[in-house]
């Protein structure tokens, strides 16, 4: 450890963020990173635990704890506090293919489960990760490295998202020559148009994937494989396949009025954003709008929030949020001790944007819809909602929600955007290439493993375990490349 007494000594101190009310003005990121010196103060709270949690990646209840790459986060602290930055970076780079990405997007599953946070609040290891990564690339330490040896083995990765592109990172290190196919005109998959912009902003994920390309991997856009191209045909010309399509099969709201005029999936919403800010700086129009509209977003996680935010940037005339499950403790409850993730509740910068805008949180728990309104257009005019109880199932034992009698509500709304959720794969992808599905709709693999009931056919990502975190995807993508480097070679130095 940096400094024995640096945890006793230093206060925590996050990057700033640009008032709400000035960062809706545009779709950029809105965190001013913390500078060197800083950076190197807060890495000397970290205590290199004895057992460091923070990089364990348990399962804990159902939940994980700590990093699911395993990251070795007090190594790179230490690091930092020393100045020995070209070693954090390698340090991070062991078991990260894309930090770039985690510092920016991931919920810091590691801070969760830090030590210092069980007493007080935790090291700052994601803005760590941020400078780590953000120096190696103003240094060069991150420029692109060509294999020296190719193994004369090809492998095509089906879809760019980061199981994919962590797939073919470590494939290509390996020597084998990987072809990455993509259906959409950019390269990112979620990274691309399911995370915004302020969130994620896109050159940083092209600037990835051109390094990625200079050391051999192609890619492959505007191809979707199963439909522009048998699968019979990426069988034949490739060795091994990775499908790390995504669960990109959204789930509906089944309600009379559904088929009214003015409702949208979140990520058809958030993706014709993005692209048309991309393509044009949304002056081609060629999104769904939500300015001078009253909008109800139903779902209240991350991409319920991320739609909040979007419809807060467009200019709504209102936003409302509807989450089923009720409001989470405002401190962990007695049944939810560190080091669990901490199931309390937490206002994400989106609700921060609206409550600086409209004067009130968009959020409004225990709620579902029951009907869609519709005008004799059958334009979208509003919702009734009913409000929801936690109830004991008698038969299971399991807490359920029930609906509230006489509770149903009349809310205006001409835009709804669905937030629900993905179930699985999509259909075609796995009928393309004959593989089994399991009870929840994902591609079925090998118990513990990545290998589809088809020879040579393996699956990682979202498409395998359901819709997840962007850092169980860069650890399903190495994982996976691993077991196809071995099926290949019949060993593997991957990690």
């Amino acid at each position: 450890m940096g400094k024995a007494t640096g945890f006793m000594e230093i206060n925590r101190a996050d990057a700033r963020e640009v008032d709400p009310k000035e960062r809706i003005a545009d779709y950029s990121e809105f965190h001013t990173p913390l500078s060197e010196a800083c950076q190197a103060q807060q890495a000397a709270r970290c205590m290199n635990c004895g057992v460091p949690f923070c990089q364990s990646g348990m399962t804990i209840m159902g939940m994980t704890s700590g990093c699911p790459l395993h990251n070795l986060v007090p190594e790179w602290n230490d690091l930092i506090y020393t100045g020995n930055w070209e070693q954090a970076y390698n340090r991070l780079k062991k078991t990260n293919n894309f930090p770039e990405f985690t510092a920016r997007v991931c919920p810091a599953l590691c801070e969760a489960a830090c030590t210092c946070g069980h007493w007080d609040k935790p090291v700052t290891c994601k803005a760590n990760e941020l400078g780590i990564i953000e120096k190696a690339y103003a240094k060069g330490y991150a420029d692109a490295k060509t294999p020296r040896v190719r193994t004369g083995k090809k492998v095509a990765v089906i879809g760019s998202g980061p199981a994919g592109l962590a797939a073919a990172d470590q494939l290509n290190k390996r020597g084998h020559s990987v072809t990455v196919y993509e259906r959409d005109d950019r390269i990112g998959g979620l990274l691309m148009y399911g995370i915004p912009n302020m969130k994620l902003e896109k050159w940083v994920i092209e600037r990835k994937v051109n390094i990625m390309r200079e050391e051999g991997i192609e890619f492959i856009t505007g191809v979707d494989v199963g439909k522009d191209m048998k699968a019979a045909k990426v069988l034949k010309e490739f060795d091994r396949i990775i499908l790390a399509c995504g669960a990109k099969k959204p789930r509906d709201i089944k309600a009379p009025g559904r088929d009214a005029k003015g409702i949208y999936y979140a990520v058809d919403f958030l993706r014709a954003t993005t692209k048309s800010l991309l393509d044009s700086d949304l002056k081609d129009n060629a999104y769904i709008s939500a300015k001078n509209k009253k909008v109800v977003i139903i779902g209240g996680g991350d991409t319920g929030n991320d739609c909040v935010a979007t419809a807060v940037r467009h200019g709504c005339a209102s936003v409302v949020q509807l989450e089923m499950m009720p409001k989470a403790p405002d401190t962990r409850s007695d049944d939810n001790p560190w080091p669990q993730w901490p199931k309390t509740a937490k206002t994400d910068y989106g609700q921060k944007e609206a409550i600086a805008v409209f004067g009130h949180d968009p959020r409004v728990y225990q709620t579902t819809v029951k009907e869609f309104l519709k005008d004799k257009s059958g334009n979208l005019c509003g919702l009734i909602t009913v409000r929801l109880e936690q109830k004991k199932d008698e038969k299971t034992g399991r807490m359920v929600m029930e609906e509230a009698a006489g509770s149903e509500q009349k809310i205006e709304a001409n835009l709804v955007l669905i937030a629900a959720g993905f179930l699985g794969a999509e259909k075609y992808i796995a009928e393309a290439f004959g593989v089994n599905l399991d009870d929840r709709t994902n591609i079925a693999t090998a118990k513990g493993g990545y290998a589809s009931s088809v020879k040579h056919v393996f699956a990682a990502g979202d498409v395998r375990r359901g819709q997840s975190l962007v850092v169980w995807a860069i650890r399903e993508g190495r994982e996976a490349a691993r077991e196809v480097d071995i099926s290949l070679m019949g060993y593997s130095y991957l990690s």
